[in-house]
């Protein structure tokens, strides 16, 4: 993201990228304002409710070389870690590679309004100064998607807002690395994980 026009940039190979159509310029004050972004990479699959994930803030990495580049270097941990590891043990070698505080977790929950399908959750609530703060959280639905730039084997980017919960008003997806899921699964397999990291943008927060 560039502070001063509010777009959204994409790092590849060494280079910055436009964003795609679907993402407007972003308003410029950051709900969370020591917040800018996290990197969220996966901690295990969840059945048949989606992917739990951990979230990295990465905000003191914000306006560096190391910022944009942190997707494709939490990818490189990934694929380089031995199969014997765990992925809460490689989660921990990714540690070096933001700041020291997990912000939360992500996941899917039951629409709270429905009741019916799944939407994507951010819940803070565990972490920090959120810590105990039972609003500290974002259910949240699609609003727009559109290819990441980097290539089909990169899942979308995709603009998100808030159903219910204070975390964020509008939440972004960008700089997506992998993460495409298998085509199906067997019912009662054991979890699978999704090797895959991303940048996440929330704004509008009243927490």
């Amino acid at each position: 993201m560039q502070g001063d026009t509010g777009r959204v940039l994409s790092y590849s190979r060494g280079q910055h990228l436009p964003p795609p159509p679907v993402f407007p310029c972003l308003i410029k004050e950051l709900a969370i304002k020591t917040i800018p972004a996290a990197l969220q990479v996966p901690i295990r699959g969840n059945g048949n409710v989606g992917a739990v994930a951990e979230l990295f803030d990465i905000s003191c990495l914000y306006n560096t070389v190391l910022f944009e580049a942190i997707p494709d270097l939490a990818i490189g941990v990934w694929k380089s870690a031995p199969p014997s590891l765990t992925p809460q043990q490689i989660i921990s070698k990714l540690q070096p590679l933001s700041s020291p505080a997990v912000l939360g977790e992500h996941f899917y929950v039951l629409n709270p309004l429905t009741g019916q399908g799944l939407n994507p959750e951010w819940n803070f609530s565990a972490h920090g100064r959120f810590k105990g703060n039972a609003d500290a959280y974002v259910v949240a639905a699609k609003v727009n998607g559109t290819a990441a730039p980097t290539g089909s084997q990169d899942i979308d980017w995709v603009s998100l807002k808030s159903l219910t919960g204070k975390l964020a008003q509008q939440v972004y997806r960008t700089d997506t690395r992998l993460g495409q899921p298998p085509a199906s699964c067997t019912p009662g397999s054991p979890d699978i994980t999704v090797r895959y990291a991303s940048k996440y943008w929330l704004f509008g927060s009243s927490v």
